[in-house]
């Protein structure tokens, strides 16, 4: 029986560095649906849905979703843990891919090797990045993060601290310990027994930084595009052949600082839900 996998894509107009970043436009599209397009290429995801919140200011989110033909849910806009929750609680799935709308790069051949790792290795949790203290090899921007149903509502129900719930899933993995060491996938048990994996690439380009925070970011990630003439088919390995071979195009935001897993949004209040 084929496993059923559902990708959510996280995103609202209040960004706290650039307010209304998911809606701007890349190469005469929204970055939203820049994200939207790539992801759904994913050949191991059978639907793909926008997360936005209940807040007024996403109203043109979901506007444009219900426009385009996009499924869109509307939920907490701090707690994104129980928005993610809600979204998929009542449907058939086994697996859900967390994707963030600021990565308009976002390509869908890693979404599929995460999800068939998360697979073949009976893992609760696998990703292509953590936080520090541990290292990350895929560049800033192409994150993605797959766990199974149930390890999702047992986080939902246990989850207490704030960043835990804003990061929808640093609960599966926190206290992780490797103990199968390669260079292409790193397997452990978190603190609370979940079994992790994370993947790598080779050569290490975890100082690459390709998401949208920033004004700089997006004018670096609308210079890659206009690159590839408004086309979004480009695989990561041709963004990284661009880079190199244009290397002041990484300049442009090579002194943005990344967030940290702690960071949360300051509006927030909640310590659960």
């Amino acid at each position: 029986m084929q496993t059923r996998v559902i990708g959510v894509i996280q995103g609202r107009m209040e960004s706290t560095r650039l307010p209304g970043k998911i809606m701007m436009d890349i190469a005469g599209k929204p970055m939203l649906e820049r994200v939207f397009t790539r992801a759904s290429r994913s050949k191991t995801i059978q639907q793909t849905w926008i997360a936005t919140t209940t807040n007024p200011s996403d109203g043109p989110v979901a506007d444009f979703c219900a426009g385009n033909h996009i499924p869109v849910f509307r939920g907490n806009a701090y707690d994104v843990l129980d928005r993610f929750y809600q979204l998929v609680r009542d449907k058939d799935i086994q697996v859900i891919v967390r994707i963030t709308a600021d990565c308009p790069v976002i390509d869908p051949v890693l979404i599929d090797e995460a999800v068939n790792t998360l697979i073949r290795e009976k893992l609760d949790f696998g990703c292509n990045r953590l936080p520090p203290p541990f290292h990350r090899t895929y560049p800033i921007g192409l994150d993605v993060e797959v766990c199974t149903m149930s390890a999702l509502e047992e986080s939902w129900k246990r989850a207490e601290k704030p960043y835990q719930r804003e990061h929808v899933m640093p609960y599966l993995y926190e206290g992780v310990e490797f103990v199968r060491l390669n260079p292409e996938l790193e397997t452990g048990i978190s603190s609370r027994g979940y079994k992790i994996g994370l993947l790598h690439t080779s050569p290490d380009y975890g100082k690459y930084r390709w998401t949208v925070d920033t004004a700089e970011d997006l004018e670096f990630i609308r210079k890659v595009f206009e690159h590839f003439k408004g086309k979004d088919d480009f695989s990561w390995k041709d963004v990284i052949d661009l880079v190199q071979a244009k290397p002041t195009l990484m300049e442009i935001n090579s002194a943005i600082p990344h967030k940290s897993l702690q960071d949360t949004d300051p509006r927030s209040t909640s310590s659960g839900r």
